[in-house]
């Protein structure tokens, strides 16, 4: 048989399988896999809920993250890697969004290096800001098709922006996610606090012991300590406890 004869041969029998069946359909998965496998004898449920239309809890401390974010316009979720604190506030963004309780999400977060420089990338200051913003945009394609997350940010419902972008601004009908909070100073979060305007939800996330910034620079414990005493803001302290990533996670923080 000939090249020619072989590539018209492999191209009639993809064509013929794409007439048949022309969408692509989800494999099913193992809903019971264990990243520790089975002889841990672990029986969790799906970690991944990005199929769920509405997200539930997998610890106490994330029922009570959940639980705060609806009842109040500002919280501060605190607890070390792991513990879902960005997933859920993107999460409880796109559901107010989806149910029209909020007109926009506002996603920001510090462009801090952790220990490495991106000076040298190729590409215009949006392509160096990329990488630190890439985070946001995993989160969201969790929760929606990534060409609905496109076609919302051209039309403004969903906007994704380093700290430095947000002073001078009013968050008005917002649903406002700040992450990362530890690499911002005390004066940032202030700045980024105080941008909460009206019909607006805000959650800052972040872990006080991961700072990438110098010692003593970091303003998010300090301004948690001192929100616990405001009736009205909800300060949710995530531990060890309430990790879902793989169990070696909380094994790793205990001793690091």
């Amino acid at each position: 048989m000939t090249k020619r004869a072989l590539k018209r041969m492999v191209r009639e029998s993809y064509d013929e399988a794409r007439h048949d069946d022309a969408k692509i359909r989800r494999l099913p998965v193992d809903r019971n896999w264990s990243p520790l496998g089975s002889a841990h004898g672990s029986n969790d449920d799906a970690r991944d809920q990005a199929y769920l239309k509405t997200i539930k809890p997998k610890s106490e401390g994330q029922a009570e993250l959940i639980k705060a974010i609806d009842a109040k316009n500002l919280v501060m979720a605190l607890g070390p890697a792991g513990t879902g604190k960005t997933y859920l506030a993107i999460a409880k963004a796109v559901e107010a969004l989806d149910a029209g309780k909020v007109g926009r999400i506002v996603l920001s977060r510090p462009a801090v290096e952790a220990g490495e420089s991106i000076g040298y990338l190729p590409g215009d200051m949006e392509d160096k800001l990329a990488p630190y913003l890439r985070p946001l945009y995993d989160a969201l394609s969790d929760r929606m098709t990534m060409k609905r997350v496109k076609f919302l940010m051209q039309e403004g419902a969903i906007e994704i922006a380093p700290v430095g972008y947000m002073r001078g601004r009013t968050l008005n009908n917002a649903f406002v996610v700040i992450d990362e909070a530890q690499n911002c100073t005390y004066g940032q979060l202030k700045m980024l606090l105080t941008r909460l305007g009206w019909h607006s939800t805000m959650v800052v996330t972040g872990d006080p012991n991961q700072s990438d910034l110098l010692n003593g620079l970091s303003g998010l414990a300090d301004v948690a300590g001192k929100f616990e005493q405001v009736s009205n803001i909800a300060v949710v302290r995530l531990a060890e406890q309430d990790i879902v990533r793989h169990p070696l996670v909380a094994e790793m923080l205990h001793v690091l």
